[in-house]
């Protein structure tokens, strides 16, 4: 997210180099800036129909926060709402307020409860599966607990953003796995390859340095993605052994971005595989554009394809979105 310049904002380390207590110290005070009002002009402002705020999840073993967006109109006792568990990008660093954004939009508008999962960032003692096991362990929380957060366990769908999408494919996954129906997946410019070919791909030849560096970010997750010896594959959606009977899936690809293939390339396999997919390529625009409604015009049409996405698969009646 370069393009957040302001002197308010910490320098990025070199990821090559950077030690554990430099990235945890650079951590704190971007995810501070992202936080902050001086980010707003570029993060978008919330939507004033949504009451937003921080709770956190008791798992057996630890404490997830989340942020939390409600409709600000829901009338006490009304109908149980629909959910949607959200996952933001970033990777080594990031805050779900990043995204209050879309999340507050959706929460007002659907109308829905999102539920954005502050999900355990990368380091060399956290691994991509804590994240992963943070984005599955607050859903299934979630659903056992449906009632208690006001959500319809029959309507729930998943939305991930670059890592983000990362953890909420594996999701899905999971959740097919654990026989948990799914209405629908939204995978924004997803990372869905942390194997050694995860760069392997024209876009990222071709946007691994401009407009984003990306490239080094996908170094530093394939530095940290398993333990010494770990198989990469069973954390990379990509290469699941099957991909079929998934929820309906709505792949949005940035082209100027260096994981567009990425996005384009799973879309081709869970078509293959029967699952219901839609891809939709917003033509120069950037990494994290849905991030950024103050300098990347597309993300007010993409926010909008996304809440029509989610509302055929959460709302109207009838069968998920084809």
């Amino acid at each position: 997210m370069s393009e957040l310049s302001t002197a308010a904002r910490p320098p990025e380390p070199d990821l090559e180099t950077v030690t554990t207590e430099e990235l945890l110290v650079y951590r704190e005070a971007e995810n501070r800036f992202r936080a902050s009002a001086a980010a707003r002009a570029v993060l978008g402002e919330p939507d004033p129909g949504a009451l937003i705020e921080w709770q956190a999840i008791a798992l057996p073993d630890r404490e997830v926060p989340v942020r939390v967006y409600r409709p600000a109109l829901a009338e006490p006792g009304a109908a149980a709402l629909p959910l949607v568990v959200h996952v933001h990008g970033g990777a080594f660093v990031g805050t779900a307020t990043q995204c209050d954004w879309t999340s507050s939009h959706l929460a007002a508008r659907l109308p829905a409860v999102v539920v954005s999962v502050e999900h355990r960032l990368l380091a060399p003692a956290d691994l991509i599966r804590h994240a992963a096991d943070d984005g599955w362990e607050v859903l299934e929380h979630l659903v056992r607990h449906a009632e208690r957060w006001g959500v319809d366990p029959a309507r729930i769908a998943v939305f991930g953003e670059s890592f983000g999408g990362l953890i909420t494919a594996l999701t899905a996954l999971r959740a097919r796995s654990a026989g948990l129906e799914l209405r629908a997946q939204v995978l924004v410019n997803p990372v869905v390859d942390v194997t050694e070919t995860m760069a392997d791909y024209p876009s990222v030849v071709e946007f691994g340095h401009s407009p984003s560096p990306v490239l080094p970010v996908l170094r530093f997750i394939q530095r940290h993605a398993v333990p010494a010896g770990g198989d990469a594959r069973a954390l990379s959606p990509l290469y699941a052994e099957e991909l079929g009977g998934l929820a309906p899936a709505l792949l949005v690809v940035p082209t100027q971005d260096a994981v567009a293939d990425h996005g384009r390339r799973y879309a081709e396999e869970l078509r293959a595989a029967g699952t219901p997919v839609r891809l939709s390529e917003y033509p120069g625009a950037k990494h994290a554009f849905l991030t950024l409604p103050g300098v990347e015009p597309q993300a007010v049409a993409a926010q909008a394809e996304i809440l029509r996405f989610l509302a055929e698969a959460l709302v109207t009646a009838g069968s998920p979105p084809a």
